[in-house]
């Protein structure tokens, strides 16, 4: 197998071939997936990183890679720094790095079909400025030294049914056309995976976790829509499903489709849409406009929201199973990381309706609970050792919802130290504050991020990443627009007005580096709230996500009233639902965890 150093040597080599002096690496897709398939984790084969946001830029004399606070340490264990400087993202970025690297006169590649067409204009305007340009490649030098690259899933799409999305593919046809004429637009362009899932209600099996089928979708103003496909994908029952107002079409025809839209007014979300679909549509007018499907998917209707809670249910029961076998398992000795995941995807798979993980099992002990989406595999497996801080974040994708749960446990059989039982107090008082926020319908995602941290600030903490994120239908485990993070760095969502229906995430941590990871995460819903007196829409958050939080690391004397009636209240609701699907030792452990404080 080829060395990283080879492989840098190697593009370097395709690039000086190519009349190149430098090239963009990010992770993504044509589709501009947060999660790509195997064909395109073109950023991990050719550094080793292994996170699942970042970017590299390749000079000939040196190169960098550019994370985020929740890759900080990660990216130190698995690239090599002779290789790669490491920079922080948002401190500074590829196009703030090559605007002080790159010499004037350089010609640096990137590849069109993996970056939005902002990042494009940005990184133009910032290497201009030095004198260089930036170059769209006519196929990425990557895949011309990537011997073994894996081709892209075969697998067949297949439709959803509309028990579980509440709405027929007509009915998302009919809203969009409605939208285009709003906007006075002829057509749509709708490349985001979940996004054209969503649409024409179809799921695949095409990127690990992430149950779509990889197409694009032009949708029109008589309600009609074009499918771009690849033909072996396609199924009689999923043709039958579309029905007839959806033409079906070879994938390869995307971009002649797109050209045969000049004259024509186009709708296409800059967010979504990587950059050579604005190239193939020069001849059109273009509106730069939100996907349409964005909000609606968003925004989950009363029968995505009963399987959203049937499924957590599910999921809430599995997860307890499994928190038992640790708390028997683990102080014995013996177990790890990796025997811990499996022993969590075995009690999943019980339920007899798991489809897929909603993302790898995020299973750090110790020190690698440090890091927060540290990802274990045969090499970094750490043992669960006594008298520890265990952390695992876990999903599920079932048919009727998608869920997401982290829990931090204290590993006995010894009491947990004072800083690690203050530290967790203060997480969990941050998670109740955003569970129990009651604020106006639309206020963006970030006016409520430091609802969860202010206890953590009180005493000199932060964690550095975001408190929530959108989370779909049987779709994307992280979904936009709506997220609850800090306002900063330029990035998207923050601002998004919380809305009925939309599901995010609450998930605030601590990480001591080299030490260990707390984190508390349950799902929660916006839901209109009745307020006597209230002048206007107010919402607040319902709890999804039921399964009992380590009462060993609570300090229960920093709770206040409210909180102690908070958890109590909580863990009363979780045996109440979790109960009747436990039997033997299983409830007698819910039992004993669910009691009050």
């Amino acid at each position: 197998m080829q060395t990283h150093e080879a492989r840098l040597d190697a593009l370097r080599a395709e690039l000086a071939r190519r009349g190149l002096d430098g090239f963009i690496v990010p992770i993504s897709d044509e589709h501009m997936s947060e999660y790509v398939g195997a064909y395109a984790q073109r950023l991990g084969w050719l550094t080793g990183f292994g996170g699942s946001a970042g970017s590299a830029v390749v000079l000939k004399d040196k190169a960098a890679i550019f994370v985020d606070g929740r890759y900080t340490l990660q990216v130190r264990e698995q690239v090599d720094s002779r290789l790669y400087e490491y920079q922080s993202v948002p401190q500074t970025s590829p196009a703030a790095w090559l605007g002080a690297n790159a010499a004037a006169g350089a010609r640096i590649g990137y590849d069109a079909w993996l970056h939005a067409k902002p990042w494009a204009e940005a990184a133009e305007a910032a290497l201009r400025s030095v004198g260089a340009s930036l170059v769209p490649v006519d196929g990425n030098p990557i895949d011309a030294v990537w011997q073994d690259q894996p081709a892209p899933s075969p697998a067949v799409a297949v439709p959803h049914e509309d028990r579980y999305t509440g709405q027929s593919v007509a009915e998302k046809r009919a809203a969009v056309a409605e939208w285009l004429a709003d906007k006075g637009a002829d057509a749509a362009v709708v490349t985001a995976l979940d996004s054209v899932a969503w649409l024409l209600n179809m799921r695949g099996a095409d990127v690990d976790h992430t149950p779509v089928a990889l197409s694009f979708v032009v949708a029109h103003a008589d309600g009609t829509v074009d499918l771009f496909i690849a033909p072996e994908k396609v199924t009689p029952a999923l043709t039958a499903h579309l029905g007839n107002a959806v033409r079906v079409q070879d994938r390869a025809g995307f971009v002649p489709a797109l050209q045969a839209l000049a004259g024509k007014t186009v709708a296409v979300d800059p967010e979504r849409a990587v950059a050579a679909v604005f190239h193939a549509l020069e001849g059109a007018k273009v509106l730069r406009l939100t996907d349409p499907t964005v909000l609606p998917k968003a925004q989950k209707n009363p029968v995505e929201q009963a399987g959203h809670r049937a499924a957590q249910a599910r999921d809430g029961a599995a997860v307890s199973r499994f928190l038992h076998w640790l708390s028997i398992a683990a102080p014995k000795g013996g177990e790890t990381e990796l025997s811990a995941a499996a022993q969590l995807l075995a009690e999943r798979e019980k339920t007899g309706l798991l489809r897929d993980l909603s993302f790898n099992t995020i299973s750090g002990a110790g020190p690698n609970g440090a890091s927060p989406h540290y990802s274990v595999t045969e090499q970094s497996n750490r043992a669960i050792e006594p008298n520890s801080v265990y952390l695992v974040d876990s999903g599920g994708q079932y048919l009727d919802g998608t869920t997401d749960i982290t829990r931090t446990v204290w590993v006995g059989p010894d009491a947990p130290p004072a800083e690690v039982k203050d530290r967790f107090t203060r997480v969990l008082k941050g998670h109740i504050a955003i569970d129990q926020a009651v604020f106006p319908v639309g206020t963006p995602g970030g006016a409520l991020d430091s609802f969860a941290r202010q206890f953590l600030w009180a005493a000199g903490l932060d964690y550095a990443h975001g408190t929530g994120h959108g989370v779909g239908s049987f779709l994307a485990v992280h979904e936009g627009p709506q997220r609850i993070a800090k306002a900063s760095g330029g990035q998207a969502g923050t601002g998004q007005g919380l809305l009925p229906g939309m599901i995010l995430s609450n998930e605030p941590g601590y990480y001591k580096a080299g030490d260990y990871g707390i984190r508390i995460e349950n799902l929660i819903l916006v839901e209109e709230r009745t307020i006597a007196g209230a002048e206007g829409t107010f919402c607040g958050f319902e709890t999804l996500t039921f399964a009992p939080i380590d009462r060993t690391l609570v300090e229960v004397d920093l709770l206040t009233p409210a909180e102690r009636g908070w958890w109590n209240n909580y863990h009363a609701r979780t045996e109440a639902l979790l109960a009747p699907q436990l039997d033997g030792a299983d409830l007698e452990w819910l039992r004993t965890a669910c009691a009050p404080l």
